[in-house]
């Protein structure tokens, strides 16, 4: 079976969101093969590891899950794997499973990590699954999370902050709007402030990170008659390694200044720590020798982040474009493919 029908097998299986068992399945009987693979599954992740003596033990990690849409439309034309998922991530998913059955000795040990529910909310992440319940299936010296970078090593990830903003009023009768005070007047101020953002850049271990401020929904109103006494907006602020969650927020509060009054409220929503580039690694530095391209900074929140926060250096590596993922029309190509498999292999050597 060539590569691209090993990555299609993966695509035409749903496997949106809480959705992953059955591809979990078909990933442990494949994973099974191998009897120089050590395989376990905790729910619907599955972890295989190479348990003989070497001191250093590299990780190589993915998700299984995908966005929703549907996965009956995957097919291969040409030199192209079409379909849900094909770039965010099976493609490299398929990469990483034809290495693992593959028998071959190697001076490290290497752990492959196939995990559940990424693209949904970070409470639910299987990867945060295993850190609870099997932390030591996610030991390791280094790690790669093969999301899509198109061949680039993608150092370090953003920081996600979400934050809710209310913004008080005063009801009134529209057509005595002078006894009131409207909240969706003021909260267009506020989004005009928002729109008016001038994004943030930092270099941080030579790749340059571009922080972002977007306001992703509002709500307010009571009826067509009713000047609205509160109105309300999410924003979203991705966040740049050297700021902590503490520092973005009090960033963003100082930012909307005189938007706000005292008993408007501003809180912290959700937040998804961001993760330096760890590029001074050894390991990491041979990747990026091995790509023979210029590294840059993530754009965007990845789980780089979670291996972070447990000590184990990490970086983003796959096949495809990041561009097309999520998209409906996301493609990932056979040369794609066969560069991520030579460099991934080497790097493992």
């Amino acid at each position: 079976m060539s590569r691209l029908d090993e990555a299609l097998t993966l695509v035409a299986i749903d496997s949106v969101s809480r959705n992953e068992a059955i591809l979990a399945s078909l990933v442990e009987s494949q994973l099974r093969a191998n009897p120089s693979l050590d395989v376990e599954r905790v729910g619907d992740n599955v972890v295989a590891r190479t348990t003989g003596m070497h001191s250093t033990r590299l990780l190589v990690a993915g998700h299984l899950d995908t966005v929703p849409g549907d996965a009956g439309e995957a097919l291969i034309v040409g030199s192209e794997l079409r379909g849900l998922g094909a770039c965010d991530m099976k493609g490299s998913l398929s990469v990483m499973l034809e290495i693992a059955r593959e028998p071959t000795p190697r001076s490290v040990e290497v752990s492959w990590v196939f995990y559940a529910r990424e693209e949904i909310a970070r409470t639910e992440s299987g990867l945060l699954e295993l850190a609870q319940l099997r932390p030591d299936l996610l030991e390791a010296n280094v790690a790669i999370l093969a999301e899509p970078t198109g061949g680039v090593v993608e150092a370090g990830c953003q920081g996600s902050l979400r934050v809710g903003v209310e913004l008080n009023g005063k009801r009134a009768h529209t057509a005595r709007p002078f006894t009131g005070r409207n909240a969706l007047h003021r909260l267009g101020s506020l989004l005009y402030r928002i729109a008016s953002y001038e994004p943030r850049t930092v270099s941080i271990d030579g790749v340059e990170f571009t922080e972002q401020l977007q306001a992703v929904s509002v709500g307010g109103g009571v009826a067509p008659n009713v000047v609205p006494d509160l109105a309300n907006c999410t924003l979203n602020h991705r966040v740049a390694p050297d700021r902590t969650r503490d520092e973005a927020f009090s960033w963003l509060r100082g930012f909307l200044g005189d938007c706000l009054e005292e008993d408007d409220v501003l809180e912290v929503i959700d937040w998804a720590p961001a993760a330096a580039p760890a590029l001074e690694n050894d390991h990491l530095r041979a990747l990026v020798a091995l790509t023979k391209r210029v590294p840059r900074a993530k754009m965007g929140w990845t789980d780089v982040a979670t291996f972070g926060e447990l000590g184990v250096p990490a970086t983003n590596y796959g096949a495809g474009d990041p561009l097309l993922a999520h998209r409906r029309d996301e493609f990932v190509t056979l040369g794609e493919l066969d560069v991520f498999a030579q460099v991934l292999r080497e790097w493992l050597q």
